[in-house]
């Protein structure tokens, strides 16, 4: 497949990343030279310096066969002129564009995306995936990664092992034995700054960062057998009330059970915004750092602290005064992944990477059809993917245990119709069935041949 991606700052090269591992022809365009040169000499892929909404640009990087092209410079109006080009100059049939500016998400303006209007397929919003990955972490508040798969039916969690984890130097294989009725399977584990696919004779140790796929029914049970209370989210204080804090404070407000948040807001006019937005949230106008405003807020009574401000230093410092005050739970936004190492020693439970909610979303539209969903782990170090069984795929017709899966990839479930299951080397997999396999960022070429959508996916 071809491809063109549009920016080349961290999403448009972490999608070129993705797309050129797996043996596409990819060409990234920017207007910044630096950034090219960057992407040609870390990636297999081919580069064009020039603004992307112009015609002889496209025409340079190759868009009269095109199969795709991803619009994701930091300029809304550039993505937009983009597609509206590579449809009306160069007939390119597939068109995603990142924009972030509300406004063009108003459900009352989607006549504006027409094909006969400004033809754009697809619309990735980062601010409303980090929303969405901010909900996601509240509500399982133990975690530091959480995703949804199977229409709901599944979850991936991602668990910080401590000391006084229960099943410490246990084999993998035992915890079937002593848990036998629990739906979970551990997919991955992070140990001393390594990702790996576990062996059934691996054991736990406390600092690993695991990744469970559990069935959505056996999530808190999942969580104590790991040493992590499940506790109800009540009382949530927001610091920054922009795009996102406005997005996940309407999303607790519609919650049929009784959530209480608050806002803190830096920006006056922004606050009032805010205000006139909400109908039973408590805004407040000042500076999330400071100590008196905290407390005004209550911020030693409340469940978690959620910290979206646009500066990753002051959403840090933020969540760790919030947990000196004796706030039990406190979730970032950090966009510097520099950064996240420092979280741990500071006592931070969770953080949400804009850049990999923004990836992760961007790769499950380009991957239309059968893989139903993807979700990035870590730097692009592996995928959750979901996917549904053909009947060309080497899987269908054959037990788990017959198959003959990289060292790296592990399934997580299988949905038979509308039932998730845990599989067994006796699981057999059918024509149909949904699967979903922990993948290692060196191992998804394999997975996609065993998947068979190398050629009728897109």
């Amino acid at each position: 497949m071809k491809v063109i991606i549009c920016g080349a700052g961290q999403v448009g090269w972490q999608i070129a990343r993705h797309l050129a591992g797996e043996r596409n022809d990819v060409t990234v365009v920017d207007v910044s030279a630096e950034l090219v040169r960057r992407a040609t000499d870390a990636l297999d892929v081919q580069g064009v310096v020039g603004y992307a909404s112009y015609p002889d640009v496209l025409e340079r990087a190759g868009a009269r066969d095109c199969d795709l092209i991803i619009a994701a410079t930091h300029s809304d109006e550039v993505n937009m002129v983009t597609c509206q080009v590579a449809h009306s100059v160069f007939g390119i049939t597939r068109k995603i564009a990142r924009l972030r500016a509300q406004s063009y998400m108003d459900p009352a303006y989607t006549d504006l995306y027409r094909r006969d209007h400004l033809p754009i397929d697809v619309i990735i919003s980062p601010e409303r995936e980090v929303a969405e990955a901010a909900l996601q972490r509240l509500s399982a508040p133990s975690t530091f990664d959480t995703e949804s798969f199977m229409g709901g039916r599944a979850q991936l969690l991602g668990i910080a092992l401590g000391e006084d984890c229960p099943v410490l130097n246990t084999p993998l294989r035992h915890l079937t034995d002593l848990f036998s009725t629990l739906r979970a399977i551990v997919v991955g584990v992070r140990r001393k700054g390594r990702l790996f696919a576990p062996d059934p004779g691996d054991q736990l140790f406390a600092g690993d960062q695991v990744y469970v796929f559990s069935h959505v029914e056996d999530v808190n049970r999942t969580l104590e057998i790991f040493g992590k209370a499940t506790r109800k989210q009540e009382r949530i204080v927001i610091v920054g009330g922009g795009n996102v804090g406005l997005v996940v404070a309407r999303a607790l407000e519609q919650r049929t059970d009784r959530v209480r948040a608050k806002i803190i807001e830096k920006s006056r006019a922004q606050a009032e915004r805010a205000a006139d937005a909400l109908s039973r949230t408590i805004v407040l106008n000042g500076d999330g750092l400071s100590a008196a405003l905290l407390e005004e807020a209550d911020v030693a009574r409340a469940d978690a602290i959620l910290a979206v401000t646009d500066d990753d230093k002051t959403n840090i410092l933020v969540a760790v005064r919030a947990k000196q005050a004796g706030c039990p739970m406190a979730i970032v936004l950090v966009n510097d992944p520099t950064m996240v190492p420092l979280l741990a020693a500071l006592d931070i439970d969770a953080y949400i990477n804009p850049r990999a909610t923004t990836v992760s979303s961007i790769l499950r539209h380009i991957r239309h059809g059968r893989v139903r969903a993807i979700y990035s782990i870590g730097d692009a170090e592996a995928e959750m993917i979901e996917a549904q069984v053909l009947s060309t795929s080497p899987l269908t017709g054959r037990y788990v245990r017959d198959i003959e899966f990289p060292e790296g990839v592990l399934v997580g479930a299988l949905m038979k119709r509308d039932k998730v299951v845990k599989p067994t080397g006796d699981t057999r997999v059918e024509e149909g069935d949904v699967i979903a396999l922990f993948a290692l960022t060196k191992d998804i070429p394999e997975v996609e041949r065993l998947l068979q959508v190398s050629v009728d996916f897109f």
